[in-house]
């Protein structure tokens, strides 16, 4: 019989492959648990206990037994919390728990930066658990209310260490933006520590290069509730929190959204024919609400005029155009010279202009002498430009092209004064 059975199995080789299915899927359920998981890491950490040099390789060497691929989210809620979350952030009611994780960790720099190694080498050597990782912290975030107001601290101190190791990406701030935790007051606290912690290790430069990366930059203000997501509110419970460059960073950051909004509109009132004394008005009342500067206002003013024709490509079509297009224009520009810094910032545009834009080369003089004639720019800014305030880009050219009307200006300026003299 045992012959036959052989040669029965040999035929029936869909049925084996079959079976042996069976026993796969078998084995799944049974290791989709937990529970075994748990008691493993648990137990391990018991044992190392706050030895955290000790923990990191017993971390190394499980991970060779154990399915961290699959258990990703248990074995850092044990990390975290020494077992298992429940949503909302409270422990699951299962028997294994540990005395030993990070919310049960002294609350100081030097342990919190224990920790962050822990989970660093880690995520370099299994290097499949940084993605999980990301998702865990930013469901630790969403889970605050759940936790203690010491354990908020270690887990927001960690993430800005971790943040300014680069072993997280800023987009984990997103959780942040929940609306439960913002109507509570919950997010802003928690930024206070967080960034605290990032900028003290690194600073505002690298912390801001991170938040562009991801889009975070420009999104801040969420922190607060809508009636109170003005930079003014921002401004103050960052600096009382001693925060001071992260207030200027969003200031620059709200300047420069209001920049591009001011560029777009003018430009959009320019090609739509509206009257230059409403775009004045305009321009005015962004000013104030802003708080944008009239240098900052002249350049942009003169970037949406050029901006709003089409320019001939010869270069000798290019500064008749020019000169009849600024003519036209000048009312605008004349509106926000006010001051003898805004007439020198609108020369260096000028100068920045003819520059980049090189059929425009040889109007840089032209341009200045009809700017001067219109009463846009005084004598005293174009010499102060002459003598030493210009850019070095293309200077030769455009100081040989200025060197007759400044010699004009100067001479104009000492007939004028012999006058006075002889007056």
């Amino acid at each position: 019989p045992p012959v036959s059975f052989m040669s029965n199995q040999k035929q029936q080789k869909p049925t084996l492959t079959g079976q042996r299915f069976k026993t796969r899927k078998r084995d799944e359920k049974e290791r989709f648990d937990p529970t075994q998981f748990q008691e493993s890491i648990v137990q391990g950490l018991n044992q190392t206990g706050t030895d955290l040099e000790a923990v990191a390789k017993f971390l190394d060497s499980s991970g060779a037994k154990l399915d961290y691929r699959r258990y990703a989210e248990t074995l850092f809620d044990i990390l975290v919390a020494g077992g298992m979350l429940a949503p909302g952030g409270a422990l699951s009611d299962d028997m294994t728990r540990t005395n030993f994780c990070l919310f049960t960790a002294p609350e100081d720099v030097k342990t919190m930066k224990a920790y962050a190694q822990v989970f660093n080498k880690l995520i370099r050597r299994y290097k499949y658990l940084e993605k999980g990782f990301e998702e865990e912290i930013k469901k630790l975030l969403l889970f605050l209310k759940g936790f203690s107001e010491s354990e908020r601290n270690k887990l927001a101190m960690l993430t800005g260490i971790l943040l300014a190791n680069g072993s997280l990406s800023a987009s984990i701030l997103s959780s942040l933006f929940n609306d439960n935790l913002v109507k509570d007051g919950v997010s802003p606290a928690f930024a206070v520590k967080l960034f605290k912690m990032w900028i003290n290790e690194k600073d505002i430069n690298s912390v801001a290069a991170s938040l562009r990366k991801v889009g975070m930059d420009s999104r801040l203000m969420e922190l607060f509730p809508v009636n109170k997501r003005s930079y003014d509110h921002f401004s103050k419970y960052f600096i009382d929190a001693g925060l001071k460059e992260l207030s200027d960073f969003a200031r620059n950051q709200q300047s420069l959204g209001a920049r591009k909004e001011l560029q777009k509109e003018l430009q959009e009132q320019m090609s739509q024919g509206v009257s230059f004394k409403e775009i004045i008005v305009y321009g005015k009342e962004e000013m104030k609400k802003s708080g944008i500067s009239e240098q900052m206002v002249i350049c942009i003013m003169w970037t949406s005029i050029m901006g709003s024709v089409e320019w001939n490509k010869k270069e000798e079509l290019v500064t008749e155009q020019a000169i009849k297009h600024l003519k036209q224009h000048s009312p605008l520009l004349k509106a926000f010279t006010t001051q003898g810094l805004s007439e020198l910032t609108l020369l260096l545009r000028v100068q920045e202009y003819c520059y980049d834009n090189i059929h425009f080369m040889k109007a840089f003089q032209k341009i200045v002498l009809l700017l001067y004639k219109v009463d846009v720019l005084s004598e005293e800014a174009v010499l102060k430009w002459y003598t030493e305030a210009h850019l070095a880009k293309g200077k030769s050219v455009f100081l040989e092209q200025m060197k007759k009307f400044v010699e004009w200006l100067k001479n104009a300026e000492e007939e004028s004064e012999s006058e006075e003299e002889t007056d």
